[in-house]
């Protein structure tokens, strides 16, 4: 993939996100680690991760995507939304990169293996904007068979998707809101670019769970978190629906934790849109994966480990129920 194209007078628009920031010779874009240096694009966070640890793949969260399993997760600094209520804000809200520390693609990998992991995530702050460093990180780990996730705000490129189908193997997409005014004024996105990453997600192959952080007065009305839900299940009712409690936290101190009562409605709404499987995040329950056929049990999760998992799963790796022999989507080896 090229991520940038030059422009007259020294200008370059960078690709790696729908933001196309236009930039002169020494300018960064909206992420600001993404810089114009003598007309290329050069990725200032490249090899220089924030954070690494390893964690329960349950806690992307991905649920029908290797359970039980650990993935190597790693992020940058920098950000190309501004979400006020960002609980990554420590490193997502600043571009001040650690130049001392450096981890190569083949070190990233190495430690992947090293620790037993299954995959490698993306994540803690927008894949998207440290892309030339996850994409060579990721093409070397599906050498090795490693897998590759990206938890994303959904603002990729258009480039970006098509490419992203040759080496990411799941994502899982924040629909933070459904109002167009929210997402421009409050988080600095756009709404409708993220409707299309999902549907071009969806349309490329790469296996997709979507979660919704509900914010008290902000997008926790019945009207707004049904035409997330409805909107959800026009792309596919196979996709999973993560319904994540809010705390107060970074620039949003002044709103409760999430009622339990709005919660359950939110579960309610996307059971009645149609969706097949609606998890609730955040909350100290049990999270259960039920046959939408014939409400089996079938994989049991308590505070991010797999406590049941009795899926039947054949040597191509499709997933059935073991009582009624419905599939069940995901990815399961």
């Amino acid at each position: 993939m090229k991520y940038y194209e030059a422009l007259e007078n020294g200008k370059i628009r960078c690709l790696l996100c729908r933001h196309h920031c236009i930039l002169k010779d020494g300018q960064v874009g909206i992420c600001g680690v993404n810089m114009n240096k003598n007309g290329e694009l050069v990725n200032l966070v490249y090899g220089h991760p924030s954070s690494i640890n390893v964690d329960p793949i349950e806690k992307k969260p991905l649920f029908h995507f290797l359970p039980g399993s650990g993935v190597l997760s790693f992020g940058t600094v920098g950000c190309n939304f501004k979400c006020p209520f960002c609980q990554n804000w420590q490193i997502a809200h600043t571009n001040k990169v650690n130049d001392s520390v450096y981890v190569s693609p083949q070190e990233m990998v190495k430690l992947a293996l090293e620790y037993n992991c299954k995959s490698i995530a993306y994540t803690y702050n927008e894949p998207s904007i440290f892309y030339p460093y996850a994409r060579d990180v990721g093409v070397l780990a599906k050498e090795k068979g490693l897998k590759n996730v990206f938890v994303t705000n959904g603002f990729e490129s258009v480039y970006e998707i098509e490419d992203m189908k040759d080496w990411v193997d799941a994502c899982n997409v924040d629909l933070k809101s459904f109002k167009p005014e929210y997402y421009k004024k409050v988080l600095k996105g756009n709404l409708e670019d993220v409707l299309d990453t999902i549907k071009r997600l969806h349309d490329v192959g790469i296996w997709q769970e979507i979660t919704t952080l509900i914010v008290p007065q902000d997008n926790d009305s019945e009207e707004e978190l049904t035409k997330i839900a409805e909107f959800i299940a026009s792309v596919s009712t196979d996709i999973p629906w993560h319904i994540s409690r809010f705390h107060p936290d970074y620039k949003v101190q002044d709103k409760p934790a999430t009622p339990m009562e709005t919660m359950i409605k939110a579960y309610e709404i996307g059971k009645k849109a149609g969706l097949k499987y609606v998890y609730l995040g955040n909350v100290a329950l049990p999270v259960v994966t039920y046959c939408p056929k014939c409400n089996e049990e079938l994989i049991v999760r308590t505070i991010y480990r797999v406590e049941k998992n009795i899926l039947q799963i054949d040597n191509q790796g499709v997933a059935r129920c073991p009582t009624c022999g419905e599939v069940i989507p995901g990815v399961w080896k």
